[in-house]
């Protein structure tokens, strides 16, 4: 690895961080569709394996990190993960140390960073031996994968009767494709399928829109007033350490251990089961909010993080909910990344955990650091000035853009039918880990039904 492509992620690094510590503070802002089509555009415009893991890592670890502000300043989560700590960090706000309340996550988050990149490495060398037969029955572990992760959602019976049929619809767009000749034979349109699926809610809830009798019954609430308290400056370079009390960064450290072992399960609900687990014997509410806080924000972190390495280093095939959803541009981006010719496959493991290291410690430098200094400062700046819909736009256009390169004019068309399909099941209560797990899983399944 020489000094050209060490440079060139510091700087992918570096312009991660600042963008996604951006983003993560802008409300509502799903990981998956902020993060997948940005990883995705950048394997197809043939950029370095070394870069884009660099830059992923540092903009997952930058939106963790900020992704909590909006959560202690306003109780809008800054994305999905952030979502089970609105009613500790409302706590703390009630007391009047929202300030408090960011301190505690960010600090957190950063336990979650230092804990789960060597366990990561650890496990993953654990799993190692068995990579082979894992992959081998590739098809089979996404399917009982979907329907592991479809008994954990809130729509179990629907959940499990969508699986064939999504399948069919995921293949019957392929097998249509091919037989137009809108792709040769040997092309599996991939990239813009996932990402329909990840832009589905909001497909759905704008599509709905055009409908008058609904917008006429939607309630009008008029602009939303938010008050920004100032934060305490933190003198000095900030320390998790200091910030933590010893049972928080305890707790932290503990939760972000088991995040990374249970890497496989879905993120959201391992956050809110150990978050709760770990702290309900507390009785004072602000001490066990804070310990709430802390702790899951460390398991949030250490979740992505290891729910990315762990198969990208041991399997190169995405077994997790973060590799299916966030992470999926870094394990199949056609045709630069295939199930067979990814990351896993281009970077040796010492190679992977250089870039890791990169990404993460430019990302802790840099965001951490502001986050403790300016939170209340940037997020006044991103609500006042960045509209949530200019973020949505953005995304969308790159989605649109992606299906065209995909597969042409005609799959825009696809992917806009894959996205109301996957947003009227996840209003629903199917969870998009179950639909991803399905778009993988297709193939195989079809073939073993047909």
């Amino acid at each position: 690895m020489d000094m050209i492509i060490i440079l060139q992620m510091v700087l992918a690094s570096i312009s991660g961080a600042v963008l996604y510590t951006i983003i993560g503070i802008a409300p509502g802002t799903d990981e998956t569709a902020v993060l997948a089509p940005v990883t995705i555009a950048l394997a197809l415009l043939g950029v370095s394996p070394y870069v884009i893991l660099a830059f992923f890592i540092a903009a997952i670890v930058a939106k963790k990190l900020t992704d909590s502000i909006p959560v202690a300043i306003a109780g809008i989560p800054g994305g999905v993960m952030a979502a089970p700590m609105v009613e500790h960090a409302m706590v703390l706000k009630a007391h009047g140390v929202p300030d408090v309340s960011i301190k505690k996550m960010t600090s957190g988050s950063v336990i979650g960073t230092l804990i789960s990149i060597p366990a990561s490495f650890l496990i993953a060398n654990l799993i190692l031996p068995y990579a082979d037969k894992i992959s081998e029955h590739a098809g089979l572990i996404f399917f009982l994968g979907a329907i592991f992760l479809a008994l954990m959602t809130k729509n179990k019976i629907l959940s499990l009767a969508i699986i064939i049929p999504f399948a069919l619809l995921i293949q019957g767009l392929r097998h249509l494709y091919w037989g137009l000749e809108v792709v040769p034979p040997d092309v599996t349109v991939f990239v813009s399928f996932f990402l329909g699926i990840t832009i589905g809610p909001i497909a759905f809830t704008l599509f709905r829109l055009l409908n008058k009798d609904y917008l006429n019954k939607l309630p009008r609430l008029g602009d939303k007033e938010i008050t920004l308290k100032k934060s305490d400056k933190e003198k000095g370079v900030p320390n998790p350490f200091k910030i933590l009390t010893k049972k928080e960064a305890a707790s932290s450290a503990f939760g972000s251990f088991l995040g990374s072992v249970t890497f496989f399960l879905t993120p959201v609900g391992m956050t809110v089961f150990l978050g709760e687990a770990l702290t309900r014997h507390i009785k004072d509410p602000v001490k066990r909010a804070s310990r709430a806080i802390s702790t899951m924000d460390g398991l949030t972190n250490a979740s992505y993080i290891s729910g990315t390495l762990i198969p990208l280093i041991a399997i190169g095939l995405p077994l997790s909910p973060m590799a299916i959803g966030p992470a999926a541009g870094l394990f199949n981006a056609p045709p630069v990344f295939t199930p067979e010719h990814n990351i896993h496959h281009l970077l040796s493991m010492s190679e992977i955990m250089i870039a890791t290291i990169i990404g993460a410690g430019i990302a802790l430098s840099i965001t951490f650091y502001i986050t403790i200094k300016y939170a209340s400062q940037i997020c006044g700046f991103v609500f006042k000035y960045i509209p949530h819909e200019a973020l949505i736009g953005l995304f969308a256009g790159l989605v649109v853009m992606l299906a065209f390169m995909d597969a042409g004019f005609l799959n825009i068309f696809g992917v806009i039918l894959i996205a109301l399909v996957s947003g009227l099941l996840h209003s629903h209560g199917v969870n998009y880990g179950v639909l991803f797990m399905t778009l993988y899983a297709a193939p195989w399944l079809l073939g073993i039904l047909s």
